[in-house]
């Protein structure tokens, strides 16, 4: 997407200094509602980096048949989850959403045909983490899904397609995990913040060395990086979030990790600034 292609962003989102990018490991939904170290992370990475014009969220939470961005003016907060306190069904997000920008990023994308969305909103995976970067939920919010009839080739070449939207004032968010495997994870430990699998760790060190490296292709063929590797990735939607934002890097700019911990055993909550 060229600058030119962006013309058609309306007045609200002028050219910008170049916004950063962000994945955030999000974990458990109850991180929405309470206080530990990784919502610190997320609190703390929200102050140090300028305020956005808008958000973009990829999330693991919204997987379809083919590619949406959510284009209503009020995105609905979606509680989709089950088995937790009633007070977490409770939390509202009502951050805005921005029907101009979906417009302008649908027709912008030219590689692969993005839909306008009036039914999704704000899943689990985007306002569990969004409303502690902006408790006064006072900055627009659109989702991105994942189409899963893609490749991880695909979605990464798609995610080049957003490059533009960075100097727009629009921060790219990509929200899952890098290590997620939910049917090993070790429930009475989730309070054990670091307690990790062995293969779970040899993975999470092979893919973070990856991520350093700039090695994008290995990323992308994560499924031949060995047995570790497809243990810590059973299904691929918790990890494509992290090719979206990988994709976007530029040459000069440097990652730096936070929240690099293991929970439970098997979902890391490793989260990442690209500037």
């Amino acid at each position: 997407m060229s600058s030119d292609q962006l013309s058609g962003i309306n007045s609200n989102f002028p050219e910008t200094e170049q916004m950063p990018l962000l994945f955030l490991g999000h974990g458990s939904p109850m991180n929405a509602i309470e206080e530990n170290e990784f919502v610190r992370g997320w609190r703390v990475t929200g102050e140090k980096i300028p305020k956005p014009a808008a958000v973009l969220c990829i999330s693991a939470h919204w997987e379809t048949n083919g590619t949406l961005v959510t284009a209503m003016e009020k995105p609905r907060t979606i509680h989709d989850f089950g088995g937790f306190p009633h007070a977490l069904f409770e939390v509202q997000y009502p951050a805005p959403g921005n029907p101009d920008l979906a417009k302008s990023l649908s027709d912008g994308v030219k590689n692969t045909e993005v839909k306008e969305d009036l039914l999704w909103g704000l899943d689990h995976g985007c306002w569990s983490v969004v409303k502690h970067l902006y408790p006064n939920a006072d900055v627009p919010v659109l989702q991105l899904s994942l189409d899963y009839r893609k490749s991880p080739r695909d979605h990464y070449e798609l995610a080049k397609e957003l490059s533009s939207l960075r100097k727009r004032g629009v921060l790219i968010l990509g929200s899952g995990n890098l290590i997620h495997n939910l049917r090993l994870i070790e429930w009475r430990r989730l309070s054990e913040p670091d307690y990790t699998f062995d293969w779970a760790e040899s993975a999470k060190e092979k893919l973070q060395n990856l991520i350093k490296n700039d090695d994008h292709n290995s990323l992308i063929n994560y499924d031949s990086l060995g047995t570790d590797v497809k243990l810590s990735i059973p299904t691929p939607e918790h990890y494509l979030p992290s090719l979206y934002i990988l994709a976007l890097k530029g040459e000069s700019e440097s990652i730096s990790f936070f929240n690099d911990k293991t929970v439970g055993g098997s979902v890391a909550m490793t989260s990442f600034k690209i500037e």
